[in-house]
């Protein structure tokens, strides 16, 4: 059974590689402060750039992510972007609600809606925005998972299934009378948490969460390798049924790490959207998840950077 990689890495890495992930990173802690500067400044970044590189580091989430299930646990999904969208979407509830005041979205009110859908309700509220960010990439990951997993479905067939679900997810979302939006999702922003969405001090905050987001999946990923519990799914990647012969049931812990990178993904998908300022079905799209897996195949399976 060979050790987690990124452990490995982490204890070969030459001081040089190590100093410069230390200045990386605060070079992302600084960044977003240059678009206080002045236009004319030669250090200044626009918002249009810092918007740019944060959704890029959303996306460097979602690789974090997948890298966890299919780098160490050996499960290629290619369905994550049905997290990633979820989690959006859910931020995106909340934030067409503080845009439309007491009144209904402005979707519903254009397909002559007269009053909200009962899961629209309580969205107004920021706290429990997030408990739907978090909570439903996480069920269904989770439902998903114990299904997929007590029936012992692996490999190709596995990576077919999760495909399925968010291309299902997809089409189900594309219909306007599902209540998001139809094939134009929600857009026009206005505010988060009493904050203008375009202003240059929500798009900073927004920046520095990511990377925060970010370091947390990092540090999580890093902490999974070097335990136990990440030498398990290195045994559940490499040689599963004698994993089980030796006493370990794998579906307890290939469930807890698919469901971990689905809300990692959900919580992406949250910081995505109102940096974008858009979320539609279209990041459902198969083609985003098979993207992502390409990302991580390129970055190196089980290295989490």
């Amino acid at each position: 059974m060979s050790q987690p990689l990124t452990l490995t890495l982490a204890r070969r890495a030459p001081r040089s590689t190590q100093i410069f992930g230390s200045l990386l990173v605060a070079a992302l802690l600084v960044l977003p402060f240059l678009a206080l500067l002045p236009a004319t400044h030669p250090l200044a970044v626009s918002t249009w750039m810092l918007t740019l590189i944060g959704k890029i580091l959303c996306y460097a989430v979602v690789a974090v992510a997948l890298d966890l299930v299919w780098g160490y646990a050996g499960m290629l999904s290619l369905g994550h972007g049905i997290f990633f969208a979820l989690g959006g979407y859910a931020m995106g509830m909340y934030l067409m609600r503080q845009a439309a005041g007491d009144g209904l979205p402005a979707f519903m009110s254009f397909l002559s809606w007269s009053e909200l859908p009962w899961f629209w309700w309580g969205t107004q509220h920021f706290a429990w925005a997030l408990v739907f960010i978090v909570t439903i990439p996480g069920l269904l990951a989770l439902v998903f998972g114990w299904f997929a997993f007590r029936s012992k479905i692996k490999g190709v067939y596995f990576s077919i299934m999760t495909q399925a679900l968010t291309y299902a997810g997809m089409l189900l979302f594309f219909r306007n009378e599902t209540g998001f939006g139809g094939n134009n999702g929600f857009t026009g922003f206005t505010t988060l948490l009493g904050f203008s969405v375009t202003a240059t001090t929500t798009r900073i905050a927004l920046f520095l969460a990511t990377v925060v987001l970010l370091l947390l999946a990092l540090g999580t990923g890093y902490a999974l390798a070097k335990s136990k519990f990440g030498r398990i799914l290195t045994a559940v990647r490499d040689a599963e049924n004698r994993l089980t012969f030796c006493g370990y049931d794998p579906r307890g812990f290939k469930l807890l790490v698919w469901t971990l990178s689905a809300v990692l993904c959900g919580l992406a998908g949250a910081l995505y959207v109102p940096q974008v300022g858009i979320i539609n079905p279209g990041e459902m799209s198969p083609t985003n998840s098979i993207e992502a897996a390409i990302w991580v195949a390129l970055g190196g399976r089980g290295t989490l950077v």
